[in-house]
């Protein structure tokens, strides 16, 4: 395998690590870069080089996706339109064209699957291939993610970022490193010391909530969760600790799964000041709503459970749910359903420092047909 160093430049050859199963992996992270908005802007030669936000201008829109013109100003995808235009007032809001999202993710696919059938996708423009064993017979990962990249160009028009490792949680901590149209690859000489320097919040599988209760615990980097064991890292986290213990020593031993389905989709915020008001709770929740209906619009699925997560001030938390005879059609009656959930908490007991909201018992619909619904709740 073809290595670069920290500066991108330098190139070696190396060999792969073994899992403890004795199987040596070459794995692929590719992520598109700006997918939507990258679209948008091929598809309509005047908004290219423009700062540009997939998504509506209402009062109650939110941002779907963003430009990298658009994101030098702060704006980003789940940000609330009005906020998103106050920080960029050039900004063009276009709308959403999921079937065109679809079809172009379909090429990229097509494109993977000349390499491996060892292809796990983790939405319309992310995946992790296997290409230990590829098709091609091309002993190099580095050499296949840098055929693809060229290849998705060359097709579609579009650029994607690759991450190159031994494992999935270094392949998709890789991607993000040469954003965007890059390419890096973490070693197994490199692996371990890439995750010691790495900021606990870029963690792959470390959220806002789970970063602030590790900083809370003097956990800011990846050396500083190594230097914890297995019984604190499990005493604080629960199931989670044995996964946080082993990549924080560069070991993920998950397999790249082709036939992986989600049971539930789901998002949650933790905000800078306990929340105590009705109407504050709902506009918090507004952009997690869009968020969750944003993947399934995205990738074909509905699902019949809404669930409400709540975290109060003193770190307990309830869960609300509510299960409907047939999948929710539209992000208006998910957020309708949440609202029934949320409003029987108030006034609240005490202050509300997370909201989350999950989708459960998916099931896939084919959409292309149908009017696409509209990202303002």
């Amino acid at each position: 395998m073809i290595a670069r160093g920290p500066d991108g430049d330098g190139r070696s050859e190396v060999g792969m690590v073994p899992s403890t199963h004795g199987r040596l992996r070459k794995i692929i992270h590719i992520d598109m870069d700006a997918f939507y908005a990258s679209v948008e802007q091929r598809d309509n030669p005047e908004l290219r080089g423009k700062p540009v936000a997939v998504g509506y201008p209402e009062a109650r829109g939110v941002v779907a996706a963003a430009s990298y013109e658009a994101r030098k100003f702060g704006v980003h995808s789940a940000m609330p339109s009005v906020t998103a235009k106050r920080k960029c007032p050039d900004l063009i809001f276009v709308p959403h064209r999921f079937d065109v999202y679809r079809s172009v993710s379909r090429q990229i696919h097509a494109i993977f699957a000349e390499y491996t059938t060892l292809i796990e996708p983790l939405s319309l423009d992310e995946a992790y291939l296997d290409v230990t064993e590829n098709l091609k017979g091309v002993e190099l990962a580095t050499e296949i993610a840098e055929e693809i990249r060229a290849r998705i160009k060359a097709e579609t028009g579009l650029t994607a970022s690759a991450g190159v490792s031994y494992n999935k949680f270094l392949a998709k901590m890789a991607s993000d490193q040469r954003k965007p149209d890059g390419l890096f690859v973490i070693t197994p000489k490199h692996g371990p010391a890439f995750v010691e320097a790495l900021p606990i919040k870029k963690f792959h599988g470390v959220g806002p909530a789970t970063a602030e209760k590790m900083k809370r615990l003097g956990i800011e980097t990846g050396a500083d969760l190594k230097a914890r064991d297995l019984a604190f890292l499990q005493r604080h986290f629960g199931k989670s600790g044995p996964y946080f213990y082993w990549i924080a020593r560069g070991i993920d031993e998950r397999e790249v799964r082709p036939d992986r389905t989600r049971k539930s989709i789901g998002a949650e915020d933790t905000f800078r000041e306990d929340i105590h008001d009705l109407e504050t709770a709902r506009a918090g929740l507004m952009p997690l709503i869009d968020k969750v209906w944003r993947y399934c619009e995205a990738n074909g699925i509905r699902g019949k459970t809404v669930t409400l997560k709540v975290k109060w001030s003193d770190f307990t938390q309830i869960t609300r749910s509510k299960t409907t005879t047939a999948p929710v059609p539209s992000a208006a009656e998910v957020a309708d359903i949440v609202d029934l959930l949320l409003s029987p908490l108030f006034p609240a007991p005490k202050g509300i420092r997370l909201l989350g909201v999950t989708l459960s018992s998916l099931d896939t619909v084919d959409n292309r047909n149908e009017p696409q619904l509209a990202f303002a709740l």
